[in-house]
């Protein structure tokens, strides 16, 4: 099924090239026909390469990974801020640094130092400063913000790299060639794909058909971070219960535990031993018990004799 209708891109203009004369040559392979001077894209590649780039960056973000939003042009600024503070992921829309993924190190120092900025502003120690020392400070907060402010939620490098206007930022592109990290872009008929690892052929300066495409693109990101929570919530009530089991189980063991027979617990030569010992004790045992008999036997003799004496002495009297 096919993630977005051609009716709704041909009513985005996604379909628009550029010019025939500016046409690239590597681009060729992506447009559908020509008319009054302008190349027409087939939009049946660019539905199925939009669903490749939305169950890629659906699958990266449900394995935790971050996706980069670029875009700096002017029909782009504010979508790619919108879609990926919706999204909750990093974007650059005001003009790509030079060695922001290549010298990371350097652009989150920045970064921190904004927010270092705005910790002691909102603290209120701006207000203890001199006019002019507060004025310069909250000057470079601006600027700080329109420059890394959208790098806030990126703590290292990023998994995935979308660009908006593949000529616009090429910079951004060959800093995620050197490191590795696949690029997806949007990519209009002038423009060079050889770099991209996912091109989605699209018109690249229609602000509705900006939309459309980064629409998508963060709609996946948010249905791969809902796939996350719910096997995260799952592992937790399987360890849960894993715990809870684990806990139970001595005590039941006990309470299904049988009584062990002495044969059980001790052993052969134990046991043989044992009764040894019981036959030694028995024949000692055995003359006391008779001896014991024998004299009880002679005192009740001896009592009936003494009656039958006191019996016969009555009678004589």
């Amino acid at each position: 099924m096919a993630l977005v209708s051609m009716k709704t891109m041909l009513e985005c203009g996604v379909h628009f090239g550029h010019r025939t004369r500016k046409l690239h040559p590597k681009m060729r392979p992506y447009v559908f026909t020509e008319r009054n001077g302008i190349h027409i894209l087939n939009l049946q590649i660019t539905q199925k390469a939009l669903r490749q780039a939305y169950d890629l960056v659906r699958k990266t973000v449900a394995n935790g990974g971050t996706v980069l939003f670029v875009g700096t042009k002017r029909q782009a600024q504010e979508t790619i801020a919108e879609e990926a503070t919706r999204c909750g992921m990093p974007y650059v829309n005001y003009r790509w640094l030079g060695g922001t993924l290549t010298n990371w190190r350097t652009i989150g120092q920045r970064v921190r130092y904004l927010e270092e900025l705005e910790r002691r502003r909102d603290a209120g120690e701006f207000d203890r400063l001199p006019k002019k020392e507060a004025l310069r400070l909250n000057r470079q907060i601006e600027r700080l913000r329109q420059r890394v402010g959208g790098l806030r939620t990126m703590k290292g490098l990023p998994d995935l790299v979308f660009v908006v206007d593949v000529c616009r930022e090429e910079t951004a592109i060959k800093e995620a060639n050197r490191l590795g990290i696949p690029v997806i872009a949007v990519v209009d008929s002038n423009c060079d794909p050889s770099r991209v690892d996912y091109v989605i052929p699209s018109n690249d300066d229609a602000i509705r058909a900006i939309k459309l495409i980064v629409g998508k693109i963060a709609d996946a990101v948010l249905e791969g971070k809902a796939i996350r929570e719910k096997e995260q919530a799952e592992a937790e009530e399987a360890a849960a219960q894993a715990a809870a089991e684990a806990a139970a189980a001595p005590q039941a063991q006990a309470e299904e535990q049988p009584e062990l027979s002495d044969e059980e617990l001790l052993g052969a030569a134990t046991l043989e031993k044992i009764q040894q010992m019981e036959a030694k004790e028995a024949p000692a045992e055995a003359p006391a018990a008779e001896a014991e008999e024998a004299a009880a036997s002679q005192e009740e003799e001896a009592s009936s004799d003494d009656a039958e004496a006191d019996t016969d002495q009555a009678e004589e009297a």
